[in-house]
């Protein structure tokens, strides 16, 4: 199916400025401590070689920024998310709880560790996992529960977590859109038996490719290793990876912060708006913004804003489209599932980059999009 055509109408631009490309720009063009890694990785050869020092440092540093006992690097977020699945010992047939509206390579990971979907609704507020919905979904075969914190939102670990070990099943924290993000007081990726990180090209911090689980239990992190070992580590981070990520663990609390001040300016200018236009519900113990959502009033206010930006080259596109159409013989599905319908159809969200930007920036977003609102 081809991209949608739409001609952009005259007014979608604040007359006073125009759209900066480099806006959109992710990573940044200008890293100097990143530079400096990588030239550090040539001079001491590291960055051709099985074992080195850059790995090692990582996921110590990892697991002490968290405070869990283990950090494990890997291939990307998705395989992580794998590794965690098959570091439960799971059994073919056992059943794993995710939200109806999710990442889609989190369904497809249940499913390449032998086990079944369950599908629950979402906090309409927040995009994440609701945990009022749970125990309608647990079965004599659920086994695991897997919580994403995204958009912007956070799910409500204590109260998942009480609710899973009074059944006496793991929970699996993807963290891949909250990285640095403090959740009920703890990093996100922390408070779960495995969390996840993800290093993508697109992510707070990018290695191109990456991704980590987090854990205190040695059992996890045993079976993790047997599951990766094939002859060597199947889904290796590379030490060059590594090297670049580390620079940017360091930075990483001072660009939330500025993503937080910025969201925070965009979403006062778009308060008039929040009839047509709902944000995100943002707990203020620390988030993190990979994306940021809105629940449109409609999905054709929602499409045509969608379209507007596509046609603009702006940071602004559609959301999951969840996993309600699967068919009974891939998932089992809890209730209506409401809120993830509407998700799944009304969701635009805001990228990342155009949040570390100046007040131009974030000023200019917020009119084009209180203009496409009107118009869409």
């Amino acid at each position: 199916m081809g991209k949608t055509t739409i001609d952009r109408p005259t007014n979608v631009r604040p007359p006073s400025s125009e759209f900066d490309p480099t806006w959109n720009e992710w990573p940044l063009a200008e890293e100097p401590a990143v530079k400096e890694a990588l030239l550090r990785a040539y001079e001491d050869g590291s960055w051709g070689r099985y074992h080195g020092p850059h790995v090692e440092r990582l996921e110590a540093e990892l697991a002490q920024m968290h405070g869990v006992k283990h950090a494990l690097v890997c291939a990307s977020g998705t395989i992580a998310v794998q590794i965690a699945l098959r570091s439960l010992n799971p059994r073919p047939g056992d059943e794993v709880i995710l939200a109806a509206y999710d990442f889609p390579g989190n369904f497809r990971a249940i499913q390449d560790a032998g086990q079944f979907p369950v599908l629950v609704d979402i906090d309409p507020r927040t995009w994440c996992l609701d945990p009022e919905q749970i125990e309608g979904a647990i079965g004599e075969k659920t086994v695991a529960i897997i919580v994403s914190h995204l958009h912007g939102g956070q799910a409500k670990m204590a109260r998942i977590k009480q609710i899973a070990q009074s059944h006496g099943i793991a929970v699996i924290e993807d963290a891949c859109q909250a990285t640095g993000a403090i959740i009920e007081g703890k990093r996100a990726g922390a408070a779960g038996d495995v969390g996840v990180l993800s290093f993508g090209g697109s992510k707070l911090i990018t290695a191109g490719r990456g991704g980590a689980l987090l854990t205190d239990r040695d059992d996890c992190v045993q079976r993790a290793k047997i599951f990766c070992e094939r002859g060597n580590h199947a889904f290796p981070l590379s030490e060059l990876q590594a090297a670049v990520i580390l620079p940017q663990l360091k930075q990483l609390d001072a660009r939330n912060r500025t993503r937080d001040i910025n969201v925070q300016r965009l979403r006062e200018s778009l308060r008039e708006l929040e009839e047509k236009l709902r944000p995100v519900e943002i707990e203020r113990d620390r988030p993190a913004f990979y994306k940021h959502a809105w629940l449109c009033d409609s999905a054709a206010r929602a499409e045509r804003i969608v379209a507007l930006a596509e046609v603009n080259q702006l940071p602004i596109g559609a959301g999951f489209r969840g996993f309600l159409k699967r068919p009974s013989s891939q998932t089992r599905k809890s209730g209506k599932l409401p809120a993830s319908e509407a998700a799944s159809r009304q969701t635009i969200l805001l990228h990342h980059p155009i949040l570390l930007k100046e007040r131009e920036a974030i000023d200019w977003i917020a009119q084009w999009l209180r203009t496409s609102v009107e118009e869409a």
